[in-house]
């Protein structure tokens, strides 16, 4: 198993047990407030939280927490920016990613307050993938994006998730999309995460 959660539990979340295996797109549906972005923050070690939680076999413990978030990649719905350009916030290389999303050569010169919310979210992306995770913590991250763009993203993450054999938790509101991406879907309410049987 990729990654293994045993008994995660924060204040508001859990205690709860989950394992994705590799390739493997678990969707996590449910109300505002259910927790499902406390969930994803959690297993990123990003909020105070208790609880068993291994990646290919190794204890989250076993790592630093920045080497933990290079391997299990959080993109967050309104992903931060601390630099002024964008090439600031991205490695060198990954281009197939940048022009997989619309993106040129020079996009690396843009000042972050030049962007929209959806160039935002797709550029967000490449940063977290340039990383290589093992696991994708994906937060709503098409929600600010049109139909075509969102069917791009769609495609890239599942490319990713096959060719590096790695594993995502993908919240999503949108039906429709949930119907596309396929895979297991999980309910989560007050904090509770169950599996669908629909």
């Amino acid at each position: 198993m990729l990654l293994q959660i045993q008994q995660l539990h924060t204040p508001q979340v859990g205690p709860l047990d989950l394992a994705l295996g590799a390739g493997e797109l678990a969707q996590v549906a449910g109300p505002s407030g259910a927790g499902k972005s406390l969930l994803l923050r959690a297993i990123a070690d990003l909020d105070r939280n208790e609880g068993l939680i291994r990646l290919e076999g190794q204890p989250r413990q076993a790592l630093s927490g920045s080497d933990w978030r290079r391997r299990v990649g959080y993109l967050p719905a309104d992903p931060a920016w601390w630099a002024d350009t964008v090439g600031e916030h991205l490695q060198p290389g990954g281009e197939h990613w940048l022009e997989a999303l619309g993106f040129g050569p020079d996009v690396r010169t843009w000042t972050v307050d030049r962007l929209s919310s959806g160039e935002r979210q797709r550029l967000a992306l490449v940063r977290v993938l340039q990383n290589r995770p093992r696991v994708l913590l994906l937060d709503e991250p098409t929600a600010n994006l049109d139909p075509d763009n969102t069917l791009i993203m769609e495609g890239l993450i599942r490319d990713y998730l096959r060719d590096s054999d790695a594993a995502a938790l993908w919240v999503s509101h949108d039906a429709e999309q949930r119907s596309r991406l396929g895979g297991r879907l999980l309910l989560m309410e007050s904090g509770q995460l169950m599996e669908s049987n629909g």
